[in-house]
């Protein structure tokens, strides 16, 4: 997969996130599904996606919290001091594990929520927390997976950002074959091993990952 920034600022926008989102559930009283949407609907999410330095790794999760309720209009009667422990509480790991999640694999924020709740990843926080990181993306990205209606060709072009007609183009596949591929009018995993190839070239992620379980 084509990462969408730096990794040197990666562990930065992983912890802000997570901070964020603690500090959010248990110093500001929002639910976390209430402010993973606040976070996506005030354009942080957007920020994160490409990496801004600015927002990533330049704000504290304390900071960045504070920032996306005063974008999104939300006025606080007082300011809770930060928390410390961050990094003991699900909802501390979620939010890292999402940013994770997003730069490993380039799907946006909001097409993660929409298919997998921020409140699903908390659950499973016992399962997750105790495997790699690695290893937690695989368990998400086959949930997002079974769970979204998209074949993994689709899912992969959108996360590098194309268009049927610029995949096709860039690829030499025609447009009609990705249309019939990601409308399962045509099985991929019966693909030629060049169209494959050309594909997962342009799409920076390997064969396997285009191919949908039978």
């Amino acid at each position: 997969m084509i990462y969408q920034y730096n990794e040197i600022y990666l562990d930065n926008a992983m912890n802000n996130l997570g901070e964020a989102i603690d500090y959010a559930f248990y110093s500001l009283k929002l639910s976390s599904a209430e402010f993973i949407n606040l976070f996506i609907t005030s354009g942080y999410a957007k920020q994160f996606e490409i990496g801004n330095p600015k927002i990533i790794s330049g704000l504290s999760g304390t900071e960045l919290a504070l920032n996306i309720l005063e974008t999104s209009n939300i006025a606080l009667s007082s300011i809770p001091n930060s928390r410390n422990e961050y990094d003991y509480s699900p909802e501390y790991y979620a939010g890292y594990i999402l940013v994770y999640f997003t730069y490993k694999t380039g799907i946006p924020f909001k097409s993660i929520n929409k298919t997998i709740s921020i409140d699903e990843i908390i659950k499973m926080y016992p399962l997750l927390h105790e495997t790699s990181n690695d290893k937690a993306i695989d368990i998400l990205l086959n949930k997002f997976k079974n769970m979204s209606k998209a074949t993994n060709l689709q899912i992969m072009r959108k996360a590098s950002k194309l268009t049927q007609k610029e995949l096709s183009k860039k690829s030499n596949v025609s447009l009609r074959s990705i249309q019939q591929y990601e409308q399962k009018v045509k099985n991929i995993n019966k693909a030629a091993t060049d169209t494959l190839l050309s594909l997962s070239f342009v799409l920076g992620c390997n064969i396997e990952d285009l191919l949908e379980m039978v």
